[in-house]
């Protein structure tokens, strides 16, 4: 490591900051890993819940249609699968962003140490582009794509019921 480290994630040289510089580095880094796992923690948590949320919504919306028939007041569950939806996929977003930062800061952190395992794990994948590794992420956000669809076409079917377009259509 060079006496006057270059990076901006420094703020501070080994000198002035005395002997325990590189053990208070190494510990900074273990937390700093650990906060980019956490991220992804409450990621599977968020989508755990959202998920239950959109299934609770599909299975209110065959109750009511079963229970009282179609009527514009039943839009209001597709109207909300939809909103669910999309602030799911914001959240993915956002966590995905987050973690792109996270780990940014971790290969820098990684210039500093002997070894720089998550930058080379990350050139191995491909840069979750290549064939040995597809971001979570890509696949993730098809799921409250999917469902937001599903939410649309009950608004359709919904709309078309109550104007009585699909009595015609029978």
């Amino acid at each position: 490591m060079a006496d006057q480290p270059d990076s901006r994630l420094f703020h501070i040289s080994k000198e002035t900051y005395g002997d325990s510089f590189r053990t208070d580095l190494l510990e900074q880094y273990k937390l700093y890993v650990q906060s980019a796992e956490n991220v992804s923690a409450r990621r599977v948590a968020s989508s755990n819940y959202l998920l239950t949320l959109n299934t609770a919504l599909v299975a209110l919306y065959g109750l009511q249609s079963a229970s009282f028939g179609e009527s514009y007041w039943t839009l209001l569950v597709p109207v909300i699968g939809i909103s669910v939806s999309l602030l799911w996929l914001l959240i993915i977003k956002s966590h995905a962003d987050l973690n792109r930062v996270k780990f940014d800061v971790i290969h820098e952190f990684e210039q500093h140490l002997p070894a720089a395992m998550y930058k080379y794990e990350w050139q191995l994948a491909g840069g979750g582009q290549g064939k040995a590794y597809r971001a979570v992420t890509t696949t993730e956000r098809w799921i409250p794509g999917l469902f937001a669809v599903l939410h649309a076409v009950l608004a359709i079917r919904i709309v078309l019921e109550v104007t009585g377009i699909l009595d015609w259509v029978k």
